[in-house]
């Protein structure tokens, strides 16, 4: 407080004495009285003083004032006062007209005030929760006090409301009140709170600061809204602009396509206000930041493609082409359609198409560059003009070649103005200014396109009657030459350094243009006299523009004209010039004032179109070209073919690593589809091994049924055969004899069939005796041998597994008819029906695996047959023995066939004989066919014990 005192008390127009003892004296009363009604009006008689002693009350009251905030929390009309107190204390904003002096010595006492009371922190943490008190007499003027609190101390207080807990929060809260006073108030105070603060900016914007803000945007009338809209404008600016962040949220919230409807103008664009003038420019400019070549390239051409998706970038054309709409506005959406379009080929191919209102038709880029080679336009229209056609070039070579197809003689259109026709004509117009832009567009046609500068060289010219056309490029080298001896509106090194800014551009990295260059005898000379002059300050950017065009001359010289080698030229230069004086010539350039402010940033913007020296996009090429411009002018002969063999050596490694990157490339999409199809295999894997599992599991479950099964017909034979017996005698005396014939018509059969199987077992004993025979007529037969032994181990083996199935087919009928009837349920009979097919179907599949291994062995003597022939030492010997061979394979088969046959016809007469035997048996006739029975089993066991030796 003495501090104050002192620094202030020796001002001449001190305050009144009165004064000061009335507010010492309402301080007292403040900090003794006990009764709540004294202190109020004490406080309330400070507040009306406030503004007239405003240094007396700040040092006196300060810190009775702040320790009512403290103890009086539950009277609002006393902390209403105070907080107004102290409002005026600190705000230098409503101090009545002054001089300069006492206006800054009253920003300087509020700046002071501030920094006292900051100096504690939870004055501002008690600040913030007053704020939490719905009153309006405590919320409005505590709004108000931390709004100024930041403009004096905002780095500070930032601090602390960060650190501070739901700090943020609360004052979020405010733009949810239903009083708009406070509402409004609280988007001022969030304005100053996220100026320059990313930490403050990204809380408030996971806050849902986005979707308030565009609430009350819409609420407000968008861009008709009144000064609301603007504060709200002015807060997303804040959020969004250099917070990668923020922008990555804006955009993933869909936030993007809710700007669109802002810019829905309609039909009658007249009397456009000041308020809603400012709130379109604000809203363009949320939109640039959202496309701002300064931030990263991918983040925005993900909000390019967004616009273009919601019809964003529809919608500003539509302004762009539009009648009555504002210069301001005007301009600011053509930089907002130029950074929207930046290096985006599918919003740059949108432009091209999009055609203005006019009779006949125009395209957009054609009505455009009407406007920036059109001298009476607004110099800020036309620099961004340019700019809008430089960022519709940018890295779009197609757009590049339809701008110089428009120059070509095979596509001009005496009917029409194209784009090149309005470039050539800004050229070569006697203003300055259009000179420059035109220079800058051509060279914007050219940038990093080597085609397009070779076609640009098919260019010709009709100069005037009954003269030869000239070429563009040699155009342009006149032009520079004649110098001043054209009369121009504006700077004449305006022009210069534009058309030498082309010409750089143009043969930069183009042998070609550089020899047609060189072929005009008087380019060279001009140059070298340009570089050697000592001229004037404003003439030394052209001699360091001269020495770089002359350096590119040398760098990207291939020798192909014989008087302008690399050699003859840096001997020229070290003659007329001097090595050392062409390298500091050629620093003019870097060391210009205005070089630097161009290369800052795309944009091109100037206070002065005398300032509209230096394009973006050149900048970055000569800092490209200055130092190997510098090396190749010292270099001598020897080192060049050093250099130039190196690169010879780098192409054919660059040539082979391209290669082996194709094989790369090629070898990668052939893994890629091996292991699509490894993939696509594995999952058939998988699902046939489901398959198979699931198949596995029914296997299971019907050998389970199929054994309770047996278990319940073991059960029931029983019941079933005394129901058999009853049944069974019921049969009348012809049917017994029709069923004794039957079974001694079988026996019969049996016998027969008996006889016919040893036949062919003694035939097949006779065939492997002549086999064995025969092998003795050479050693080549052995091979044969082995395949008939093993055909034989398999026919053996075959004739085992049928035994062994016969065996188990006649225990299973035994049992069955054991304990079955000829009247059993329809279920016992569907499950015998049901083992008999089963067996018969193994059966039919042993008989198929024997002809299979037949015929394997029919392959196997064909493949030999062929060997055999092959054999120079074959004899007849051989050829009886493989035709034998084939014989007794046919006749094998032959066997085996009338074997299966006959194991069939044994199978079904052992089943009737079975079924007769027990039909007999019940009706109580004698069997006395026993012995019989006991010799066929006999003999069958005699075969079995031949087919196992």
């Amino acid at each position: 407080m003495n501090f104050f005192r002192g620094v202030m008390g020796g001002q001449a127009a001190g305050p009144q004495p009165s004064g000061a003892e009335t507010i010492h004296k309402l301080c007292d009363r403040v900090a003794s009285s006990t009764l709540l009604e004294d202190r109020r009006d004490a406080v309330r008689a400070l507040k009306s003083l406030s503004k007239k002693y405003r240094m007396e009350v700040g040092t006196q009251a300060m810190d009775h004032l702040i320790n009512i905030l403290q103890t009086d929390r539950s009277d609002s009309e006393i902390l209403g006062y105070a907080l107004d107190t102290l409002y005026n204390i600190l705000c230098n904003d409503e101090e009545e007209e002054q001089d300069e002096t006492a206006q800054k010595q009253s920003d300087d006492l509020g700046a002071q005030f501030t920094e006292q009371f900051v100096q504690d922190a939870e004055h501002v943490t008690l600040l913030l929760s007053l704020l939490e008190e719905f009153d309006f007499h405590v919320r409005w003027p505590g709004v108000k006090l931390l709004t100024v609190l930041l403009k004096n101390q905002g780095v500070q207080v930032q601090g602390i409301i960060l650190v501070s807990p739901m700090g943020v929060s609360r004052l979020m809260d405010l733009l949810a009140d239903s009083r708009e006073v406070i509402r409004n108030d609280g988007l001022l105070l969030l304005q100053q709170l996220t100026k320059s603060n990313a930490a403050i900016q990204k809380i408030v914007a996971f806050e849902n600061a986005f979707e308030r803000l565009l609430d009350i945007i819409t609420e407000e009338g968008s861009s008709d809204g009144g000064i609301v809209v603007e504060d709200c404008l002015l807060l997303l600016l804040n959020l969004l602009k250099n917070n990668s962040s923020n922008q990555n949220f804006f955009k993933e919230g869909s936030y993007i396509q809710r700007m669109k409807p802002w810019f829905e103008i309609g039909d009658d664009n007249s009397g456009w206000s000041a308020q809603k003038v400012t709130n379109l420019h604000l809203m363009l400019q949320l939109v640039r930041v959202m496309v701002s070549p300064v931030n990263s390239p991918g983040a925005t051409a993900s909000c390019q493609k967004s616009m273009y998706q919601c019809g964003l970038l529809q919608q500003l054309c539509t302004i762009l082409m539009a009648t009555g709409v504002p210069a301001d506005i005007l301009t600011e959406t053509i930089n907002t359609v130029s950074e929207v379009i930046r290096g985006s080929q599918v919003n740059q191919d949108y432009f091209a198409s999009v055609n203005a209102p006019s009779n006949p038709p125009r395209p957009a880029i054609v009505v455009l560059l009407m406007s920036m080679v059109n001298e009476r336009q607004p110099f800020v229209l036309r620099c961004a003009v340019l700019y809008c056609f430089q960022c519709f070039l940018y890295k779009n070579q197609k757009g590049q070649g339809e701008i110089v197809a428009t120059l070509l003689p095979s596509t001009i259109d005496a009917n029409s103005i194209s784009a090149g026709q309005l470039l050539c004509g800004g050229l070569f117009s006697v203003d300055s200014l259009s000179n420059w832009c035109a220079a800058v567009a051509l060279a914007h046609s050219l940038q990093d396109n080597l085609t397009q500068k070779e076609q640009l060289l098919r260019v010709q010219l009709a100069t005037s009657l009954g003269k030869p056309p000239v070429s563009l490029l040699q155009q342009c080298t006149n032009i520079l030459s004649q110098g001043d001896k054209i009369v121009r509106r504006g700077s004449k090194v305006q022009t210069r350094v534009g058309l030498l800014m082309l010409l750089c551009t143009w043969i930069n990295n183009c042998p070609i243009a550089v020899t047609h260059f060189l072929h005009n005898q008087e380019n060279v000379p001009f140059l070298t006299a340009q570089i050697s002059e000592n001229l004037g300050e404003d003439e030394r950017l052209v001699q360091g523009l001269c020495a770089l065009l002359l350096g590119i001359c040398i760098y990207y010289n291939d020798n192909s004209l014989e008087n302008y080698t690399k050699e003859k030229l840096k001997q020229l230069i070290e003659k007329r010039i001097g090595k050392e004086n062409f390298v500091e010539k050629l620093g003019f350039i870097t060391k210009h004032e205005l070089y630097s402010r161009a290369a800052q940033k795309p944009q091109p913007v100037f206070p002065s179109p005398e300032q509209m020296l230096f394009d973006h996009e050149f900048t970055k090429l000569v800092k490209e070209l200055e130092g190997v411009i510098t090396k190749a002018v010292h270099k001598s002969n020897e080192e060049e073919k050093k250099e130039e063999e190196v690169k010879k050596t780098l192409e054919q490694h660059d040539n082979i690593v391209t290669q082996y990157k194709d094989l790369i490339r090629e070898q990668d999409s052939q893994i890629q589809e091996l292991k699509e199809q490894v993939a696509s295999m594995s999952s058939q894997s998988e699902q046939m091994q489901t398959t198979v599992t699931q198949q596995l599991s029914q296997i299971q479950q019907h050998k389970d049924q199929y054994n309770i099964l047996k278990l319940k017909i073991g059960k029931e034979s029983q019941p079933n055969s005394q129901e058999d017996s009853s049944q069974v005698n019921g049969l009348q005396t012809e049917e017994l004899t029709q069923l004794r014939e039957e079974v001694e018509e079988l026996r019969k059969q049996h016998a027969l069939l008996q006889t016919q199987l040893g036949d062919k077992d003694t035939l097949l004993d006779t065939l492997k005796s002549e086999t064995a025979e025969s092998s003795a007529g050479g050693s080549d037969n052995t091979e044969l041998l082995k395949e008939l032994e093993a055909l034989r181990s398999q026919v053996q083996s075959q004739s085992a597994e049928i035994n062994h199935m016969k065996t188990e087919r006649q225990e299973l009928l035994t049992r069955a008819e054991a304990g079955s009837q000829d009247t059993v349920s329809s279920s016992d009979g569907s499950l015998d029906a049901a083992k008999m097919a089963e067996l018969e179907s193994r059966l039919a599949a042993q008989s198929s695996e024997t002809q299979r291994v037949k015929e394997e062995a029919k392959s196997l003597s064909e493949s030999r047959a062929e060997l055999e022939q092959q054999l120079a030492s074959a004899t007849s010997t051989v050829a009886i023995l493989q035709t034998e061979k084939a014989k007794l394979q046919t006749e094998v088969q032959e066997s085996k066939k009338e074997q299966d046959d006959l194991l069939m016809l044994l199978a079904d007469q052992d089943q009737k004989i079975n079924a007769l035997k027990q039909k007999l048996k019940g009706l109580g006739e004698t069997v006395d066919d026993e012995d019989d029975l006991d010799g066929r089993d006999q003999t069958d066991d005699d075969y079995e014990d031949e087919d196992e030796d």
